[in-house]
């Protein structure tokens, strides 16, 4: 491992400050440059094999500064400040200070992941500027790896720039063509959308109907996109424009100029339509753009990863994988429900006596069938149960912009908490624990500490968390910077009490778990769930690969066997929109440490055959290959399980039919296998015949090749094992 070094790099090389500065990827396909146009504006451009990426682009911020310090004379000059309110511009009038290089190569090996080993190598570039008028000092730090770039800005610790308010950040992405993009809207409040297609020329016209119903939503303009964006460009270039390491600052959108085809950020406002508090010395996250000229290079990409900070968790032994069923789905459907009664129109924790109160008979959170669902995880080998509904409150939980709608740890009447802790620890389960806070988020700050331990003395070591609704206080969005702090709060002190953390609608990952490894999971995007409100496209599985779970995995919760959800409850006539064996391959290309087979216990004992697969796959990996990969169309990934060497092999398709061709060389050298497959049916439909699978066995080796259907919404899925005798 070598250390961070201030030598002057073969690969940078200078031109002078007034033309720029010009910085090379350690492969030298990238090529990236800085410079000031006229009146002292920085910019950049990059390219990628000699094509341009990004065609120049400005940097910088509009400023609300307040409470600048300056010494005033006389004896008491260190006692006394005089504040200025300044507002203007960080964005030009810049003259070019230094700049240092630095090249930076190393291995770290991930707490989990689909890796073993990540390689962290890019070479650097710290241009410090200082602002003509204002004596204001700013540094952008590029980082130039073979799959991308990273750049953020930096602000010392100076005398004319202490306190300051970020109005808007300037930073823009300049688009060398009108390409295709695979978007979702900008929005303060919700991820949950399902992508749409298009020409970035296209956005506008088309952006009223991709903005479709959620229980909270913001958009801001009709040509505002979120972050990850994935695009193809008409020479065969994939590009994607994301984040990493947001902490303690709003997260970021992209809005489209589309005259000129420039993405500018657009970050998420306060309450008071302020974007960003901020004191000296800071850095904002990391801007990252990941380039090939192949799909596959995308999906493999850990740029994001390596621009976070490594572990502060020092003792990470007790951060574990997850395979689990649970008490959810059911509810989902309609099936069942999270309140306990229909007595009251509205409860009062502390003042509502639920004892007197005559239970629906529809409530999914009750001790037998709690048990029942531990049975299930004991039966077929899964390490934990997850229960929604178990605590008193959600009679009127949503939709009141209610404070103190739980305490997070008074059970229902029918959810005896010692009873089900005792069962499941006799029969060597672990309970995952469920924190609805309504998004509430200043009343779960109250109860924190309380709800930790006690899952801690019940036994609980994972927390399902849940941000539905607006924010409360009131005018908060759920991206804006106080928020993203309350979920990094979150965050830590459940490492803290060594507690394992999945949330849901919580602000998309952006790496953030390389440094905080007890972040196992998020939703922060449309998961499954989304199939049993409507349904949602089926080439839907095909593309958050590409986009949300480039900054950290997904709790999507696959293993639908039954898509006829009016089969589960009459009143919902909403359809999966998948194959069987489609959602079988999900476990392999919807990577997470943190794996649901989210369908009812009965269905899957309906087709036993299939379930083997999900009982079988793993859920850490020592080696991943991408082997197929085109967004919106298709997904194949090869996978190695940690400890045992076992190969998986999954593949997602999209719309149409297509047929999968792969070679199997990723197989160990000299060794036989016994391929299980998993596969749809030729009359396989998503929509008609979703159900319709078969299961082969085939020999091979690591020089076989395969050809495999694929329906519409359709998939498969592979386990090998290694052949024994002769």
């Amino acid at each position: 491992m070598s250390k961070l070094s201030l030598l002057t790099l073969l690969m940078v090389f200078f031109v002078g400050m007034a033309q720029g500065q010009e910085l090379k990827s350690p492969n030298g396909k990238f090529s990236m440059r800085f410079s000031l146009q006229g009146n002292g504006v920085p910019t950049y451009t990059l390219t990628y094999k000699g094509k341009q990426v990004i065609k120049p682009s400005k940097l910088g911020f509009e400023l609300i500064t307040k409470g600048a310090a300056t010494a005033s004379g006389g004896s008491d000059a260190n006692m006394e400040q005089k504040a200025v309110n300044l507002q203007g511009s960080l964005h030009d009038n810049f003259t070019v200070t230094d700049t240092k290089t630095a090249t930076f190569n190393e291995t770290w090996n991930p707490v989990w992941g689909e890796v073993k080993t990540i390689r962290n190598h890019y070479n650097e570039l710290a241009v410090t500027m200082n602002q003509k008028g204002t004596d204001r000092q700013m540094v952008v730090r590029f980082r130039l790896f073979d799959d991308g770039l990273g750049f953020r800005y930096e602000f010392p610790t100076q005398k004319n720039l202490t306190y300051f308010v970020i109005k808007e950040e300037r930073t823009q992405f300049g688009m060398a063509g009108d390409h295709t993009a695979f978007w979702i809207p900008g929005d303060y409040d919700t991820q949950e959308y399902d992508y749409t297609t298009s020409k970035l020329s296209e956005i506008k016209g088309i952006m009223s109907k991709a903005v479709t119903n959620n229980l909270s939503q913001t958009t801001f303009s009709p040509t505002g996109v979120q972050t990850s964006l994935m695009m193809k460009s008409k020479d065969g270039l994939y590009i994607n424009l994301h984040e990493a390491a947001l902490i303690d600052y709003p997260a970021m959108h992209l809005n489209l100029d589309d005259k000129s085809l420039v993405f500018e950020s657009w970050l998420t406002p306060d309450a008071i339509g302020d974007k960003g508090y901020m004191q000296a010395p800071r850095s904002t996250p990391w801007r990252t753009v990941i380039v090939s000229d192949d799909a596959r290079d995308i999906l493999a990409s850990k740029m994001t990863y390596n621009l976070n900070e490594p572990s502060k968790i020092k003792d990470t032994s007790w951060i574990k994988p997850v395979k689990y069923v649970g008490v959810w789905w059911e509810m989902i459907t309609g099936k069942s429900t999270w309140s306990y009664t229909n007595d009251y129109p509205t409860v009062q924790l502390g003042i509502t006596d639920f004892s007197k109160a005559k239970p629906n008979g529809t409530h999914g959170a009750n001790t037998a069938n709690v048990k029942r669902y531990i049975d299930f995880a004991a039966k077929h080998g899964f390490d934990g149960v997850l229960v929604e509904g178990w605590n008193v409150g959600w009679e009127d939980w949503f939709g009141n912009s209610k404070d103190y709608v739980f305490d997070f740890v008074t059970p229902y009447p029918d959810f005896d908490v010692k009873g089900i802790r005792e069962y499941a620890q006799s029969k060597g389960v672990k309970m995952i624990m469920h924190h609805e806070t309504s998004s509430s988020v200043r009343n779960y700050e109250r109860h924190l500490d309380k709800a930790y331990q006690f899952m801690k003395d019940n036994g609980y070591d994972a927390v399902k968390s849940g941000y539905v609704g607006d924010i409360l206080p009131r005018g908060e969005n759920h991206y804006s910077q106080w928020i993203v702090n309350h979920y990094q709060h979150a965050l830590e002190k459940a490492a803290e009490y060594k507690i394992m953390v999945n949330a849901h609608e919580a602000v998309r990952p952006t790496g953030i778990a390389r440094t905080y490894p007890n972040l196992i999971g998020n939703e922060s995007a449309r998961g499954t769930e989304y199939q049993s409100f409507g349904g949602s496209k089926p080439n839907h599985v095909t593309l958050i690969p590409f986009t949300r779970l480039l900054g950290g995995p997904m709790d999507y919760t696959p293993g639908i066997f039954e898509m006829d959800l009016s089969k589960l409850n009459p009143d919902n006539k909403s359809h999966v929109n998948s194959t069987l064996a489609n959602q079988l391959a999900l476990y392999l290309t919807l990577y997470s440490p943190l794996q649901m087979a989210a369908d009812l216990p009965e269905n899957y004992d309906r087709f036993p055959d299939a379930f083997q697969f999900i009982k079988d796959v793993a859920v850490d990996w020592d080696d991943s290959k991408y082997l197929e990969a085109e967004p919106g169309e298709y997904i194949t990934v090869a996978r190695k399980a940690k400890g045992t060497g076992q190969w998986f092999l999954g593949s997602v398709g999209g719309n149409e039919a297509r047929t999968s061709n792969i070679k199997l060389d990723f197989l160990d050298k000299g060794k036989k296998y016994v391929a299980t497959i998993y596969a749809d049916a030729k009359d396989a439909h998503y929509k008609t015949n979703p159900q319709a699978y078969n299961i082969r066995k085939v020999n091979v080796t690591s020089k076989s090749k395969l050809s495999q259907f694929v329906a519409p919404g359709g998939g498969y899925a592979i386990s090998f094992v290694e052949a024994t005798g002769k």
